[in-house]
């Protein structure tokens, strides 16, 4: 019998992760161009504090994608493997929380 790979959780929506990782990636230049043009400091926090946000919620939604699908899984499969899942999540919540 051949197992099959695991499927990540969040392929489903890879497009949507990857459509807004992108335009993060153009925020994040633009907010080097506001540098690099001396634009006014409370503007660029403004944009920082978007990019910000805007990583913390590809963050979350990876999380529950995890949590919903990679770690209900394993739970299901029994062993450690469940408990080895939940530690990651939660060293991942950690993670996130301290940021």
């Amino acid at each position: 019998m051949t197992e099959t790979p695991h499927q990540h959780g969040y392929l489903q929506r890879k497009d949507d992760y990857v459509r807004r990782l992108r335009r993060i990636e153009g925020q994040a230049r633009g907010l080097q161009r506001m540098v690099e043009d001396e634009k006014y400091c409370i503007d660029i926090l403004t944009q920082i504090s978007a990019i910000t946000k805007a990583l913390e919620s590809v963050a979350l939604g990876l999380l529950e994608e995890h949590l919903s699908h990679c770690v209900v899984d394993a739970a299901a499969a029994g062993g450690d493997e469940g408990a080895a899942k939940l530690k990651e999540a939660t060293d991942a919540i950690a993670r996130l929380v301290r940021s």
